[in-house]
């Protein structure tokens, strides 16, 4: 698998009054990452083609992919596939990549999701109501300690389109 595969369909760019080291310690840390990531714990194997797995709260496999770009504290790329019955197999794998760059006294922190192929704007609606949440609890808790409690699930649109394809979510 090659990031050329992939094209960008979702891109946000966020500033967090931060350092590179602590913005990438927050993406890469199970124990940083489950406190905005609705509770979810990221798990990186730190070298290319290293596991890259997310953790429900309660433990459960719910994302897995492989490290497609490692460069601390600068960029993280890796394919990102909910592991929904039959997702991967009718929409294709899931590309998410990290950039970070020091501007002045802030970070900026640019996250793409990218797709190697076509999706509609039904099924991209997933990551483009989730993303913003993230991002944004990602950004308060390294600016004030504190995340945002944000309560939101998968947008009922996208979950119509994957009915509609014959993937079952749970």
């Amino acid at each position: 698998m090659s990031l050329d595969q992939f094209t960008p369909l979702t891109v946000y760019t966020i500033y967090i009054a931060s350092t590179p080291e602590k913005v990438w310690e927050a993406l890469t840390s199970a124990e940083f990452s489950q406190q905005y990531f609705f509770g979810n714990a990221v798990e990186v194997e730190p070298r290319l083609g290293g596991a890259f797995i997310v953790r429900t709260p309660d433990g459960a496999l719910h994302i897995s992919g492989e490290v497609l770009a490692y460069d601390p504290p600068r960029k993280l790329a890796v394919t990102f596939n909910v592991n929904w019955p039959d997702l991967i197999e009718k929409l294709g794998p899931t590309l998410v990549t990290y950039e970070i760059e020091q501007v002045g006294d802030a970070v900026r922190l640019t996250m793409s999701e990218g797709h190697d192929r076509p999706l509609s704007d039904d099924i991209l609606a997933g990551g483009r109501s989730g993303w913003p949440a993230v991002l944004s609890s990602l950004k308060s808790l390294l600016e004030t300690g504190k995340p945002l409690v944000v309560k939101l699930g998968p947008p009922q649109r996208m979950l119509d389109a994957l009915k509609a394809m014959g993937i079952k979510t749970p």
